[in-house]
Formats: C-alpha cells, structure tokens, sequence
C-alpha cells in the first residue's frame, strides 16, 4: 500500500465511495478522445466520480477541463470513447434529454426576465404544471437567498447575486448532476471564499454530484471531495486535496496545488526507510522512503514552505535536511510571514511562518543568516 493510500486508511472518513472496488460510478469516462484536426483537447481519458460527490477538474487554461464539462453535459461530441451516466452511454444523447445541467462562468441570464422568471424558464419550457413552477422557485429562491430580489431584474443586481440566480436557475430542474464551468471567477475575494462554503451545504442538503472545473487550486482544495489534475487533455492525478497536498506524484501537481520548494540531487542510498539524496543545494538530504529508488537516479526532494523551520541559529548537528542562506524578500500578510532565503547555492526556497508576535517584535529581518530545517518525513521525493 502506498503512503497516501496509508494515511487515508488510518483516517479515512465514512463515506469514500472511491475505495471500494464494488462501488460503481455514477459518472464513468472510459477512453475519451476529442480531437480537433490533429490537435487532441482530450487524449485517452478515462474517469470514475461518484455519486454525491463534490468532483473538480483542477488545471491551467487549455488543458481541456471545460471540454470534458462540455462534453459531460452534451455540448460537444467526443471523438471516440464512451460517456456513461448512472450506468448508461449518454455520448449520443442530446443535451436536454440528459439529466444534467451546466452553470456558466458568464451566468447567462436574460436581461428582460426579473429573477424568479429567469429561475422558473426552463421548468417552463419543459411544461410543468404552473404550481408546482411556483414551489420548485419557492424552494430554490430561499436556498440562495434571494428572497428579497425575486421582482429584480439582473441589471439591479450584484455580481454575487447573480451568480445566485444562475445556480438557483440550474438548481431548480432538479438535475442529477450539476456542471459548474469556473461559476465564482467573476467574485471578488471575500465573497468568493463565502459562496465556496455555501455550495458545499447546497450540495450536502440536495445530495446530487456536483463537478467544477477551476484553475484556483484553493478553490478545488475547499470545496472537492476529490480532484482531478490535468494536463494537456490527460489526467495526471486523482485524489482527495490532502493526498494530493501532501503526496503529489509528480514535480508538476507539487507545484501546481500550492507552494513548494524543490532540491534537485541524486540518490545515494535507500536503506531502513529513508533516501540519501546528493544535492548540490543543500548537501546530503534525508526523505522517507515510498518505494524502491536506485541509487545514481535523479530525484527532487519537494518540501512545503509552512513544513520548513526557520532559525537564525545553526540546527543541531543531529538534524536530518538543513541548508543556510540570507533572507531575500518578506511578505506580510498578518497572520503569516513570507520569507524568501537565497541559499549559497544561488537557489531560493520559501518558507511561510506563523506571526506569533506583532511585526515590530519580528526577530528575523532582511539579509539576516538564518538556518532552514525540516523532518524527513515533511518532505516527499519526486522522481519525474
């Protein structure tokens, strides 16, 4: 069993549907490709979600998340592969016979429609009885808050309560899944944070599965039950946020999910549970071993900025990893600290402390000699 499999069998929560081999997917891609021309947007993808889950496709602009939501939700073909939706082939059926519904980054809202028709359009379209349009807006309306604007039109509203609008509207069809294309981009900071929290309650109180897609990391990492990374149309790791955060596979999720710092070396010895990595930025280096790693091979011993110790005096000499330099640059951000350390090496590694005292107090300033130390088992060692 792998280290991350380790730490989510000693801590696993209840419901990890995702474990269980007997479980079926309620969303299953098996070999999806979109080509356009010779271009792959998505190249031999497949996916398993289930269902209930908070699922997010985590990557940078052009790794083809929104087209695989697209093709989720029926707008585009794929080339080949098959798209299976509660154990059955959708990639042939049109979007308005999937019971599915996909929330825009631009909201989409009818400018002319107050806001309780803009909700109530689609359930109009598909005909249902007057009454019950006017309960299922009812419902929705008071799950989103919008009590007080229902008589507003969107050119009366916030950009946070129209991105309300927007979910209530995709809320109110009673889809069993919602795609969520980048829904809070246009949200300033605070309000962006908050809404992250009220879509994880709309989610738990409806119980559906809801799948985003999103280049913020911190985004994905609040909200998803698990993540999927990609790039250039392929997933390179699913996980939950802590598997992902604190054992990336690859140099490219470390560096994509948050901030870290890497050694570049080579493997000197692997013996009773730790690595000996032979780096020229910090000497000889101790990681805890994952696996077997032969000696001579290039690796980078990733280590998270909050995991390394910062010190104006020399570790003690029984300390594993430790490397020296000058403080570059600080960033204050009130609760945290920044430090940016050159190290003799010309390397800069970052290392983020907790500000237990007033800045005035700071003992650690610029161009100070200081120290940065970490435990073996902090760090995590990345072969490619």
């Amino acid at each position: 069993m792998s280290t991350a499999a380790s730490l989510t069998a000693a801590r696993k929560p209840a419901w990890t549907p995702w474990a269980d081999p007997a479980a079926r997917p309620y969303v299953r891609l098996q070999n999806i490709v979109k080509r356009y021309g010779a271009h792959a947007a998505i190249d031999e993808l497949s996916l398993d979600i289930f269902q209930g889950e908070f699922f997010a496709l985590l990557g940078p602009s052009g790794c083809g998340k929104s087209t695989l939501l697209r093709m989720l939700a029926g707008f585009t073909e794929p080339t080949s592969g098959r798209i299976l939706l509660d154990g059955e082939d959708v990639a042939a059926v049109p979007p308005y016979r999937r019971p599915v519904n996909m929330m825009f980054q631009s909201y989409a809202l009818f400018p002319h429609m107050t806001v309780e028709d803009n909700i109530a359009f689609g359930l109009k379209q598909d005909g249902v009885a007057r009454a019950e349009i006017r309960a299922r807006v009812d419902e929705v309306v008071q799950m989103v808050q919008l009590g007080p604007f229902v008589k507003r039109k969107p050119h009366q509203l916030s950009g946070g309560q129209c991105q309300r609008v927007a979910l209530a509207r995709s809320l109110v069809k009673r889809p069993k899944l919602l795609l969520l294309d980048e829904p809070l981009g246009a949200l300033d900071k605070k309000l962006r944070e908050q809404t992250q929290f009220e879509l994880m309650d709309i989610r738990a109180k409806l119980g559906m599965t809801f799948v985003i897609v999103t280049h913020d990391q911190a985004e994905a990492m609040t909200m998803a039950s698990r993540i999927a990374v990609m790039d250039h149309g392929r997933i390179v790791q699913v996980g939950t946020p802590a598997e992902l955060y604190e054992y990336p596979e690859t140099r490219y999720v470390a560096g994509f999910l948050g901030d870290v710092n890497l050694l570049e070396g080579r493997v000197v010895d692997n013996a009773d549970g730790l690595v000996a990595v032979e780096s020229p930025h910090g000497g000889r280096l101790a990681v805890r071993s994952h696996g077997e790693v032969l000696p001579g091979s290039q690796a980078w011993v990733a280590v998270r900025p909050e995991k390394l110790s910062l010190s104006t005096a020399s570790p003690a000499t029984d300390v594993a990893n430790s490397v020296s330099g000058r403080v570059w640059d600080i960033g204050y951000l009130g609760n945290l600290s920044v430090y940016h350390v050159r190290l003799d090496s010309g390397q800069t590694l970052v290392s983020v402390q907790t500000n237990q005292t007033r800045l005035i107090e700071r003992p650690i300033g610029w161009d100070d000699r200081v120290y940065l130390s970490w435990d073996p088992h902090a760090a995590v060692l990345l072969t490619h």
